[in-house]
């Protein structure tokens, strides 16, 4: 039940986060965004490191050094989506953000990438994925209409 709470409060704050940036892009450029947005998190993040964690900010134990570059997605996503968000409006840009997200995680999940277990292919998962594409389909045949 925690990690579904979680989980919608990232939605909410990705969501909010996307439309934030857009605005500020508007006055100050997308990648003086992406710097600004990113320097800020991690400024916030460090504290709240400090504060609360017990281990060294260095320590990576046995992680795969591939993995320790996630952080430079955060720049991808941060960059990408405020120009979709300014670009085609926040519903559609993060509906389609959101699709790609549930087909790539699909994928993972499937085929037991990056050490995750392998998922059986059902049918079920298959009809989900196939209703969220056509849900933005739809409401993007539904923003057409109203031009």
């Amino acid at each position: 039940m925690i990690g579904i709470v979680l989980a919608i409060i990232a939605g909410i704050l990705i969501s909010l986060q996307n439309v934030f940036n857009a605005r500020v892009s508007e006055r100050t450029g997308p990648w003086a965004t992406t710097s600004l947005v990113l320097g800020l998190g991690l400024a916030c993040s460090l504290v709240v490191f400090f504060s609360i964690e017990e281990k060294s900010l260095l320590e990576f134990g046995n992680v795969n050094p591939i993995f320790l570059f996630g952080g430079v997605f955060g720049v991808g996503i941060v960059f990408f989506l405020m120009r979709g968000v300014t670009l085609i409006g926040p519903a559609y840009a993060i509906s389609i953000a959101l699709i790609s997200q549930i087909v790539i995680a699909f994928t993972i999940n499937t085929i037991g990438w990056f050490g995750f277990e392998a998922s059986a292919l059902t049918w079920q998962k298959l009809l989900g994925i196939t209703l969220l594409i056509g849900g933005v389909l739809v409401y993007k045949l539904e923003k057409q209409a109203d031009h």
